[in-house]
């Protein structure tokens, strides 16, 4: 089944009747349906779900700005809301179950592949998809290459030498220069200061070069 190979939990707080059509078809969804309750604003929301569906009224009582994995609304063709801006993907009823399962599993999906593509190293993110280093509002492009490079530095419990540098990131012969390698690091620290005015980003010493 679907579920088995995606393995999405999806809490759902919306009408009994949109609940009730997805259990009859439950064998067929690509995801595990979960329904959640909220009582005076609070919730049983938690890191094992994956995809928030829920209803207008039930927006009302709880604090999306706390929700960090993808909301979806579910309402009425001509029911307004002044919080659609807040969520991820708005549904109008009645929906289509095919293209409602497809959506919800496609909006998991990137999510949890925009989650995995962002790594926090000190007080910046690294974000392998966009191949931008984040601080705050400032964005600095960097290539595919100094993303691997980075990663080898945060990986490492200790510095990495010219010659690993050389070999196994750069991927050059081992007769080739240090500078070659010198050359790189140095521009990748050189735009990294210019940008962030941080000359500690990637340290030196002796040993290699490290975080």
């Amino acid at each position: 089944m679907h579920k088995d190979l995606y393995n999405i939990n999806v809490a759902f707080c919306c009408s009994e009747d949109l609940i009730k059509s997805l259990e009859e078809v439950k064998p067929f969804l690509g995801f595990n349906l979960n329904t959640l309750n909220i009582v005076n604003g609070k919730n049983s929301l938690n890191d094992n779900y994956d995809v928030l569906v829920i209803g207008p009224e039930s927006s009302k009582r709880l604090s999306l700005d706390e929700v960090t994995i993808p909301k979806v609304l579910v309402k009425k063709q001509k029911e307004k809301n002044n919080l659609e801006t807040n969520f991820n993907l708005v549904i109008r009823l009645p929906i289509n179950i095919v293209e409602f399962n497809r959506a919800i599993v496609n909006l998991s999906q990137k999510h949890k592949f925009d989650q995995n593509s962002l790594i926090k190293i000190k007080n910046y993110i690294l974000d392998k998809n966009e191949r931008v280093l984040k601080q705050n509002d400032k964005r600095l492009k960097v290539t595919e290459k100094e993303i691997y490079f980075i990663e080898n530095l945060l990986a490492s419990k200790k510095p990495l030498s010219k010659n690993f540098i050389l070999e196994n990131i750069w991927k050059y012969s081992s007769e080739t220069d240090t500078h070659t390698v010198e050359t790189h690091i140095y521009r990748l620290r050189q735009k990294i200061k210019n940008h962030f005015n941080d000359d500690n980003f990637i340290k030196y010493t002796g040993e290699g070069y490290s975080l």
